[in-house]
């Protein structure tokens, strides 16, 4: 679809970016983004809050600051309405922690629940870190430990461990604005959360957008307690394998990797970590100063694929 042409847009979806990001003045300019997805944990409170700050972390990825946002609900016509009043007061306290207002929403009738917001943010237009601004010589950073998606899974499953299903939780209802505030304090050349593409997915997109290759240390990817054990047991989403089909093409070095490691690698994630791309000394100074940060690789010059993992 081409871009229709307009020199306010600063972010369009010609990177498959986080948010678009449209500027209104010199000074100001606005972010804005859309996420909503079907329910990945049994309590319906937790279940909103999770979707909340999902659709936040596309506002924080940017470096924005989230103002307010419309809820997108789907349920069925006869369903339970104290379940959709624990769902949408779970997805309000998360927004009440960003300092997100709730405008209102949109509802519509459907068999399957479905849930999630449009959220509008502000930023300088000088100060957007976008996934396209990777450079050579950077080093990566990420913010969270992978495996959300086959926790989630196992727990869908009836095989998860309980441990598992809480460390993912706290994980995916862990905001993003922490990492995001931490991040710009530092000469932070992009960013890109990472959620339902997974890792090596995210990785394809921040490499593409920025014509570099990334090179990722897969060892040093923190993993949440439990997921190599879920991925063992074989709770393997859908997702996954979509994943693994569309980006394997363009990763170089899958072969040499722990085939479980691989698989939490293209991973669908929810509420997923920041990965972020930043010079070597400023890249130190994040991991010392945001916890659970860790380095785990760079950007190089474009080699033969757009990424390398080792």
């Amino acid at each position: 679809m081409p871009r229709i042409a307009n020199p306010n847009v600063i972010v369009g979806f010609d990177t498959a970016d986080d948010a678009g990001v449209y500027r209104l003045t010199p000074d100001l300019a606005l972010v804005q983004t859309i996420d909503f997805f079907t329910p990945i944990v049994d309590d319906p409170f937790t279940f909103g809050a999770i979707a909340a700050a999902n659709a936040l972390s596309d506002i924080y990825a940017m470096g924005g600051t989230p103002l307010s946002s419309l809820s997108v609900v789907a349920f069925p016509a006869n369903g339970d309405t104290e379940v959709l009043e624990a769902i949408m007061l779970g997805g309000l306290s998360k927004m009440r922690e960003a300092g997100c207002v709730v405008l209102g929403g949109h509802s519509v009738a459907d068999p399957e629940i479905k849930f999630g917001y449009a959220v509008t943010g502000t930023i300088h237009p000088d100060r957007v870190k976008a996934n396209s601004g990777a450079r050579a010589g950077d080093l990566l950073v990420f913010t969270k430990a992978l495996g959300t998606g086959v926790i989630g899974t196992a727990l869908k499953q009836g095989i998860a461990v309980p441990a598992a299903v809480d460390a993912a939780i706290a994980s995916m209802m862990t905001l993003n604005r922490a990492a995001c505030l931490a991040m710009l304090e530092f000469d932070v050349h992009g960013c890109t959360d990472v959620s339902g593409f997974g890792f090596l997915g995210h990785a394809r997109e921040m490499a593409v957008a920025s014509v570099v290759t990334l090179e990722i240390e897969a060892a040093r990817i923190p993993l949440l307690p439990g997921a190599l054990d879920a991925v063992r047991a074989g709770a393997l989403s859908g997702g996954l394998h979509n994943n693994r089909e569309f980006v394997s093409c363009a990763v170089d070095g899958a072969e040499n990797i722990d085939p479980l490691l691989l698989d939490l690698l293209y991973d669908p994630q929810t509420s997923g970590g920041l990965l972020i791309s930043l010079p070597e000394d400023d890249a130190a100074a994040l991991e010392r100063s945001l916890p659970g940060a860790v380095r785990i690789g760079r950007a190089v010059p474009r080699d033969n694929k757009p990424v390398a993992i080792k």
